[in-house]
């Protein structure tokens, strides 16, 4: 397999520790595996992953050919830029990280969409920090979009992507992700519903084998109660669910948003689609975030994420767990093309 990507993310926060800590204990899992970022972000990271033991050593590649000879027990690093002369200071928004962030998160989007490497796991950026550095997208999902999009030589309209929020209990898939819930609401029309049952369908039919079993979850309480809560059910979801039908699709629902996620996690379902980010992110994350990865559908790309933030409370302390991070590399091997 080619090797895979993991950025580096918001370097005041707790990304290089937790990659860190990914490479100490999951040697196996990160064997063909390198950090996109930059040098001494990541020395402070193995340092505060280590505890007061000698930290892993950090091996600056220039070459992908070069990881064949980074030995083992070593961190290869692609350097995106010179070091750091001051490093961000920990658990605060600045600029540098939020740049060092989205400039990793570009080589690596670049480097996938030229298939150099089998797919990109994303260490968690700040949408702050991302802001105060001028970068132009709310996030990682927005960005990577952009990049398929402009490799491909498409309008962004014409490369539409959903996030999915999978554990080993349940997946969700999103309408609408980082937007305000007024505007989610809106979000919420025929061609929308539609695109993210086509896409649902596809990605997961590509890693089950088989049609998946995709319920969908109302707008409202009840999923409108015939119309009593609101017509939405009536008027957009339904008819969008009809058109995917003939599609082939295997829909149910809709079905209250109340009740759907724990039909889901019981087996009935392989995935639910969900009207609106807190609606869809909300049950997953409560079965523990530790578990949770973050996938984007639609992409010529694989990329996934650990489901949580840059934790700036607890950066620096050495109490950040990588599970999920290792949850989401276990997962980028399973999704990732073949040689």
């Amino acid at each position: 397999m080619k090797p895979i990507a993991l950025t580096i993310g918001d370097v005041a926060g707790i990304g290089p520790e937790i990659i860190a800590k990914a490479f100490a204990q999951e040697p196996a899992l990160t064997q063909g595996c390198f950090v996109v970022g930059e040098l001494e972000a990541l020395r402070r990271g193995t340092a505060i992953a280590a505890g007061g033991q000698p930290p892993l050593p950090v091996a600056v590649i220039g070459d992908l050919a070069e990881l064949a000879q980074v030995p083992p027990r070593c961190i290869p690093l692609w350097a995106v830029r010179a070091p750091f002369a001051q490093l961000p200071a920990l658990g605060q928004v600045s600029a540098d990280a939020g740049r060092l962030a989205a400039d990793a998160v570009l080589w690596a989007a670049q480097a996938a969409l030229r298939g150099e490497i089998a797919a990109l796991v994303t260490a968690p950026l700040h949408k702050e920090a991302l802001a105060a550095a001028g970068v132009p997208f709310p996030g990682h999902t927005e960005l990577l979009q952009a990049q398929a999009a402009l490799h491909a030589g498409v309008a962004v309209e014409q490369m539409p992507v959903r996030m999915m929020l999978a554990n080993d209990e349940l997946r969700t898939v999103l309408v609408s992700i980082h937007m305000a819930l007024r505007d989610a609401l809106a979000a919420v029309t025929h061609d929308n519903v539609l695109q993210t049952l086509r896409i649902t369908n596809a990605a997961l039919a590509r890693s089950l084998g088989r049609r998946p079993r995709i319920a969908v979850a109302g707008l409202n309480p009840h999923a409108g109660e015939g119309g009593l809560f609101g017509r939405e059910e009536i008027d957009v979801i339904v008819p969008a669910m009809q058109v995917a039908e003939r599609d082939g699709l295997d829909l149910h629902g809709p079905f209250a948003p109340d009740t759907v996620f724990m039909r889901a996690r019981r087996g009935e379902f392989d995935v639910v689609v969900a009207m609106y980010h807190d609606q869809g992110l909300i049950p997953v994350k409560y079965l523990g975030v530790e578990k949770g990865v973050n996938v984007t559908l639609g992409l010529p790309l694989v990329r996934t994420s650990p489901d949580h933030g840059t934790a700036f409370d607890i950066a620096g302390r050495g109490s950040a767990d990588p599970a999920s991070l290792v949850e989401a590399l276990r997962m980028a091997r399973t999704l990732a093309p073949g040689p």
